[in-house]
């Protein structure tokens, strides 16, 4: 293999057909958890407001934690193949950043919802 310009063989935006691969599974994943996620529960029917605005709160809790684990997931790939770029390196780091927002906000998501149901009515 011949190395990139710029030095040792990295993750670059020009990248070929090895990183189709891995893109297409990831793309196939999200798509797999947006059905699952979007596919309607019986069980969780609405009956009241207060219903809607809970089940709105968890789809939304279960969304954010979602992401969050995929930021979490593209964070460790990106640190891991860097090389020792610096560049490479903080880009892994702001996506680890975004990633532990993420996880922040879905777990105060639930005590926001309810601060702002006591605030309405």
């Amino acid at each position: 293999m011949q190395p990139h310009e710029g030095g040792e063989r990295g993750l670059l935006p020009d990248a070929g057909p090895e990183l189709a691969m891995p893109r297409r599974f990831v793309l196939a994943v999200a798509i797999a958890l947006v059905a699952a996620l979007l596919v309607p529960q019986v069980a969780d029917a609405a009956t009241s407001l207060n219903q809607v605005v809970e089940n709105l709160r968890n789809w939304i809790s279960g969304l954010m934690v979602a992401v969050g684990v995929c930021l979490l997931t593209v964070a460790g790939f990106r640190y891991v193949i860097s090389s020792g770029d610096p560049g490479q390196i903080e880009r892994a780091k702001s996506a680890l950043k975004a990633a532990l927002y993420g996880f922040a906000l879905a777990a105060l998501a639930p005590a926001i919802i309810t601060v702002l149901q006591h605030i309405v009515g």
